[in-house]
């Protein structure tokens, strides 16, 4: 079949990718809710030059806990940390030595909302700094960000100059901890009027806080997400084993395979609900066990489809072994699980808002070419197997399948309702002001998948009785659906077959009339 092996080629240069992430990674370190500045550059536009610091989901500071050993305790904040500014010698050496100010760099904090406050918006100009006409009437200070106060939030936007001295190379940026006391989606620029300043590099950090901790508000529910599900998983593999262990005897290799996937389903919800926590205490993700729950995650993804695909299939119900199409399937969970890792690293390692669009863009593509070669697998063999099923008269296979079906056909609809839905939301929100809600579209996917697994446990689930599900040596259940077929060859097996069991009923009709005794009456009427 051609969606078997359509994505065969993928697997070197994915293979490739991910190591590359992997090393980037490990050379840049893994940052968080600390973004950290290197050496970066300004960006010129309109008539300003900036350079986009980070933006965050922030909620409103609680009531602060005084004591002096955790004086941020409650606190929500934003915290710069040795930033410096670095002109080029060329600029400063035209510099009068005798001068305070040479220049100025300004940090800029702004709520998304209030974004039309930044610039001359208001004052009808696209400008981003003052100009001499508009300093000349009053409006702003020359050479300044144009800002407009917010009246029900004094202080905000929030300004924090920085100049250059004489003819200092370097302006270094005061220690400083602004505190946040309202709740939404923050913004921080770094920006310079001065074209003389072009050229300029800002190094150092800033550090986000939540009252809760260092995980951005965007993720901060997913932490006890991850919790629920992983006492989720935890009764669905409590279950699971005692119905296991109560008919461990008439237990088949399908329910091993089930098994592994709520193993795997229990590990990769733990480590993700650590991750998280670890990231929430310290602000920065941990490499270790992030690597690990990206590749539990990644891993159980591709186990899981393997599953439902050879579950599809008819494995251990109308066919004892996989064949020839053992090798095809692990091609394609190979070429899966390493798209699906490229494609995580990128998402979980770096800094929270990166702009990696483009490079994720390049990963989500395959990923989700692999998905439409499972789903039609998927549905092509559980079509083959129920018209094997009903051919053969399997009236409670049969329901079993059916049921399955519908389950997956649901299943699916869900998915593509869920697909447009997160395209409408990701292209009606290109700030994040939806920042409270964006946890629920990961939340989803991982809420499905566990659906899905209940019900196969169900469907599937040990019992004294497994010959409504196992697969019987009927006639035709061992022959494979691609070797023999119906016609010429296989017409001439299926007719030696229908005469050797004829004579079998013969010879067998002809001992139980012995046997009863029959054979002497039919004796005394040949007499007669």
């Amino acid at each position: 079949m051609r969606n078997r092996g359509c994505c065969s080629d993928l697997v070197c240069n994915y293979g490739y990718i991910v190591g590359i992430v992997f090393l980037s990674v490990w050379i840049n370190g893994v940052r968080g809710s600390i973004h950290e500045y290197k050496n970066e550059a300004f960006i010129p536009r309109f008539n300003s030059f900036f350079f986009h610091g980070g933006s965050e989901g922030l909620y409103a500071s609680k009531i602060v806990d005084t004591t002096e050993d955790k004086p941020l305790n409650g606190k929500s904040f934003i915290r710069f940390e040795s930033i410096t500014f670095r002109r080029t010698e060329e600029i400063s050496n035209k510099q009068n030595e005798m001068q305070q100010s040479t220049g100025l760099v300004e940090a800029i904090i702004v709520e998304v909302k209030d974004r039309d406050k930044i610039g001359g918006a208001y004052l009808n100009s696209d400008a981003i700094c003052c100009s001499p006409a508009l300093a000349n009437d009053g409006s702003c200070k020359l050479g300044e960000v144009i800002i407009r106060q917010d009246p029900d939030n004094p202080g905000w936007p929030k300004r924090i100059p920085t100049p250059f001295e004489g003819k200092n190379n370097d302006a270094n940026m005061e220690l400083q901890t602004i505190e946040v006391n309202k709740t939404g989606m923050y913004y921080l620029y770094f920006i310079f009027c001065n074209p003389e300043l072009k050229g300029t590099l800002i190094s150092g950090k800033t550090v986000w806080r939540n009252p809760e901790g260092y995980l951005p508000g965007k993720m901060a529910p997913l932490m006890t997400f991850y919790g629920f599900m992983s006492l989720a998983y935890l009764v669905l593999g409590l279950l699971w084993f005692l119905q296991f262990v109560q008919h461990w005897k008439d237990i088949i290799q399908l329910h091993y395979h089930i098994t592994a996937v709520i193993g795997l389903g229990m590990c990769e919800m733990a480590l993700w609900y650590f991750e998280y926590a670890n990231f929430n205490a310290t602000g920065s993700r941990p490499m270790g066990i992030t690597l690990w729950a990206v590749t539990f995650s990644a891993f159980k993804k591709t186990v899981a489809r393997l599953l439902l695909l050879v579950v599809s299939m008819g494995y251990g119900v109308v066919r004892p072994t996989l064949g020839a199409i053992t090798s095809k399937l692990i091609l394609l969970g190979v070429t899966y699980f390493v798209a699906s890792e490229a494609l995580e690293l990128v998402e979980h390692l770096g800094n929270i808002n990166d702009f990696s669009g483009k490079a994720r863009v390049f990963l989500v593509l395959p990923v989700a070419v692999l998905d439409a070669c499972f789903i039609l697998w998927i549905f092509s063999s559980l079509s083959k197997t129920l018209e094997k099923l009903q051919i053969r008269r399997s009236m409670v296979k049969l329901d079993l399948y059916r049921k399955f079906t519908n389950s997956l056909a649901v299943s699916v609809l869900f998915s593509v309702a869920w697909i447009g839905y997160e395209l409408y939301f990701n292209a009606s929100d290109p700030l994040s002001e939806l920042w409270r809600r964006a946890w629920i579209i990961p939340a989803f996917w991982t809420m499905l998948a566990y659906i899905l697994l209940w019900v196969i446990c169900i469907l599937w689930a040990p019992s004294n009785n497994p010959t409504r599900y196992a697969y019987s040596e009927e006639t035709g259940d061992d022959l494979d659906e691609e070797g023999i077929s119906l016609t010429g060859a296989g017409g001439k097996v299926a007719a030696e077959l229908s005469t050797k069991m004829e004579r079998k009923e013969r010879k067998a009709s002809i001992a139980a009339d012995h046997l009863f005794g029959l054979g002497e009456d039919l004796e005394e009427d040949k007499r007669e």
